[in-house]
């Protein structure tokens, strides 16, 4: 904490933000443009059955879920920079072709961003990861960073903020904010999410214009408990097999 508030991180604005935000009264009907939803094939839409199913296995829903990751990941390569090349195939023809041209790295959100790792490098090849972990002070109920770890030079990298639901965005903005802190472009950040609340996309839209928010589903609404609705449940504990209570949302501050 004390490496953020050198660099001018601050904690009160962040939670003043949020609240301004939630509490924002009538959302847009038009979603912001800086949102890409991949578009819902009929296997996409049959991802989706088996993750929100909550009588899948957990076996299952692993399986499922990271393949689901893996086509959100491959859509977020097409943000990526590409430069021409000419190859030379193996009968010795020369051809025209395109070669992805950026430093890429991912960054989750302990612990449920913590599932999409798998995917993106499966994807993404030598992928750097770093991990944020961002808790709920039970008696403040804001959001507080308890650990950090970026890669070396992160300002020169294309960064995917990986976090599996998205309900307020208060995680997702306070991660968003750090990498800034840590002299990040806006605009080289983009922000993973298996599902997210339209409430929770407005909010990291009005607050970071630039950073792009890539998912496979915009649920409307959050609960009184900032849980998405109607969400996949608490996707960290049914990932990893951990139930702490049968509340029917994500994990606090995975949101």
């Amino acid at each position: 904490m004390t490496q953020l508030v050198k660099r001018g991180y601050d904690q009160t604005v962040h939670s003043q933000c949020r609240h301004e935000l939630v509490n924002m009264g009538q959302l847009p009907e038009v979603l912001p443009d800086s949102l890409t939803i991949i578009r819902e094939t009929p296997q996409v839409r049959g991802l989706h059955t088996f993750i929100r199913n909550k009588n899948t296995k957990r076996d299952e829903l692993i399986f499922y879920a990271e393949r689901l990751t893996r086509i959100l990941v491959e859509e977020t390569m097409n943000f990526m920079p590409y430069m021409d090349v000419e190859i030379e195939l193996s009968n010795g023809q020369k051809v025209k072709g395109r070669r992805q041209c950026a430093q890429i790295c991912g960054i989750a959100i302990m612990r449920a961003g913590e599932t999409m790792e798998y995917s993106l490098r499966a994807v993404v090849k030598d992928c750097k990861m770093g991990k944020i972990l961002i808790q709920t002070n039970e008696q403040t109920m804001e959001p507080e960073l308890y650990y950090l770890r970026l890669p070396k030079d992160i300002d020169k990298y294309k960064v995917m903020l990986l976090d599996a639901t998205v309900a307020t965005g208060a995680a997702a903005m306070m991660a968003i904010r750090i990498l800034l802190d840590h002299d990040v472009p806006e605009e080289n950040i983009y922000v993973l999410s298996l599902l997210m609340s339209e409430p929770g996309v407005h909010a990291l839209a009005y607050a970071f214009p630039k950073v792009r928010l890539i998912t496979t589903a915009v649920d409307s609404q959050i609960s009184d408990n900032f849980y998405v609705l109607p969400g996949m449940g608490n996707f960290g504990d049914r990932y990893y097999g951990t139930y702490a209570s049968d509340t029917e949302g994500e994990e606090p501050f995975d949101c």
